[in-house]
């Protein structure tokens, strides 16, 4: 059994300059010191009185529990104040800026949650009777409605819970197009821009996976793109703008050559936020790509919160879209539950892809972020995004390195040239900016850059707080070039805990905890 206390504050840690600097308490200021809770938990003691229970040897089929259940014991207070000082040692959108790139860490605006909490909306159980939910089930078809008008696509599936799952939503869209066909397509193209999930998503609907090389700018090699070309190709999967930040610029023609060989195109649509109310993917050729709401239309998911993942589905794939689906007419709206219970849509292979529709929360944040920006604004939205990653491009190219020359997208990448021959690692400058009250943007993604630094600073952040963040990054890569490797081997400095060794806890992790006695 591994330590507890190791990487606890004012323990050292394998490989940490940090000194100790240790107060009579364990506790700085209001940065509480806090165990775990089944270190603070002792038998006996409970926040509530339980009455004595005796258990007949019968119970369970005369099974009998011969250990302790291992909860630990505590007081009403006791467990209060050591949730609330957790979520005080949480990092959010809340707490400041949230460059993390490729995830759109964007701020959620609050009418948006005050709607979600609407007596109607909030408390809806999905075995309700249709009767007694009208009114959400035309939330759910007005936000298909614009979601299929910003896209110019004349069928969405709503009720992929996320990314990848709309992903698998596209796929087996597409693989039931081919099966329906009698074809013997295979092969799915992927390029090496493309976000992670896609060739995931590829295999687990049983194609193939062949990899499409990047040129130098960063985006699809298309002459490589065309040789791969072929009767067995089932489709592409690309992500745009991609996961460099870029825009695909020939994305017009790598849509008409994949029709041109009977394929399809699946877009990935994690980064509509640059584009949102500016570019149409149905005038691009694109057959099927999923919208993370979470994303574009806030609800940030930093968090690990629910997703949603509707999922736009071209003429060619429209019979194919899974059930359940809301229709409506004269007599109200209801969820179509079987495809044989509509002539709209073809017999595929494939019914549902969850139970219930989809998650009503995020339909509700998703619309009501609609309806308050309105066109105009979605299309601002968009553009001060775009703006804002330019403007740290722009800012931070003569400090850190720019991966790819000319102008981004959402997102701007960086890569770690600069600490060339400083000492100091990519994960070493991540920490440090922990020190100066900042979040590490996303690093080491794409796998296509070594040592990547993505960060998108979404429209939300005003020019003063980019300004600060850059001012912090100049300086620490000046400190880093100033022959600082100790320094930032020491960081975090100023965190309740210490650097731990990240590779042993995801390798190794320590699920269950045991007092010492037990071990």
């Amino acid at each position: 059994m591994a330590d507890m206390s190791q990487g606890r504050k004012n323990v050292p840690v394998a490989g940490s300059l940090q000194p100790n600097t240790q107060t009579i308490s364990g506790s700085k200021g209001l940065d509480f010191d806090e165990p775990l809770i089944f270190e603070m938990g002792e038998d006996g003691r409970s926040g509530i009185d339980v009455q004595p229970v005796e258990i007949s040897p019968s119970r369970l089929g005369g099974m009998e529990r011969k250990n302790k259940v291992g909860l630990p014991g505590l007081s009403e207070p006791q467990v209060v104040r050591h949730y609330t000082r957790l979520s005080q040692k949480n990092y959010g959108i809340d707490s400041g800026f949230y460059p993390l790139g490729s995830c759109t860490m964007k701020h959620n605006p609050r009418v948006n949650e005050k709607i979600a909490r609407m007596q109607g909306l909030g408390d809806l159980h999905p075995l309700q009777p249709q009767s007694s939910v009208q009114g959400a089930l035309e939330l759910i078809d007005t936000l298909a409605h614009w979601l299929k008008t910003l896209t110019n696509m004349p069928a969405v599936a709503m009720s992929p819970a996320a990314g990848a799952h709309g992903e698998l939503c596209g796929m087996m869209a597409i693989a039931a197009a081919i099966e329906a066909s009698g074809e013997n397509r295979t092969r799915v193209l992927v390029p090496e821009s493309a976000h992670g999930t896609n060739p995931a998503t590829a295999a687990a609907c049983g194609f193939t996976v062949d990899a499409i090389p990047a040129t130098e700018q960063g985006r699809v090699d298309i002459e490589a793109f065309k040789a791969k070309l072929g009767p067995d190709v089932a489709g592409i999967m690309l992500t745009n703008p991609n996961t460099c930040g870029l825009f695909e610029n020939d994305i017009i023609e790598i849509a008409d050559e994949i029709h041109k060989v009977g394929g399809y195109f699946y877009c990935d649509g994690a980064n509509l936020n640059a584009i949102c109310g500016r570019v149409r993917p149905g005038d691009l050729g694109i057959d099927a790509m999923h919208i993370n709401l979470h994303k574009t239309f806030s609800t940030p998911h930093g968090g690990g919160g629910p997703g949603a993942g509707p999922t736009v589905l071209s003429e060619a794939l429209a019979a194919y879209a899974p059930v359940p689906y809301v229709v409506h007419g004269d007599d109200g709206f209801k969820l179509i539950e079987n495809k044989k219970d509509s002539k709209d849509l073809g017999d595929a292979p494939f019914g549902r892809l969850k139970g219930y529709h989809g998650q009503m929360g995020m339909f509700t944040r998703a619309l009501a972020f609609m309806m308050s920006h309105g066109a105009d604004g979605l299309a601002q939205a968009s553009g001060d995004a775009v703006l804002n990653a330019n403007y740290l491009r722009t800012e931070l190219e003569d400090t850190l390195s720019v991966s790819f020359d000319g102008l981004c997208m959402h997102e701007v990448l960086f890569d770690d040239r600069f600490l060339k021959d400083t000492g100091v690692s990519t994960l070493d400058f991540a920490k440090a900016m922990i020190d100066e009250g900042f979040h590490p943007m996303t690093m080491y993604f794409p796998l296509v850059v070594h040592g990547a630094l993505l960060m998108e600073p979404t429209e939300s952040e005003s020019k003063e707080t980019l300004d600060l963040f850059i001012k912090t990054i100049r300086g620490l890569a000046e400190k880093a070039k100033s022959g600082n490797a100790e320094f930032f081997a020491a960081a975090p400095r100023h965190t309740p805990r210490r650097r731990l060794d990240e590779t042993a806890a995801a390798r190794k992790p320590v699920l269950r905890w045991k007092p010492e006695a037990e071990e």
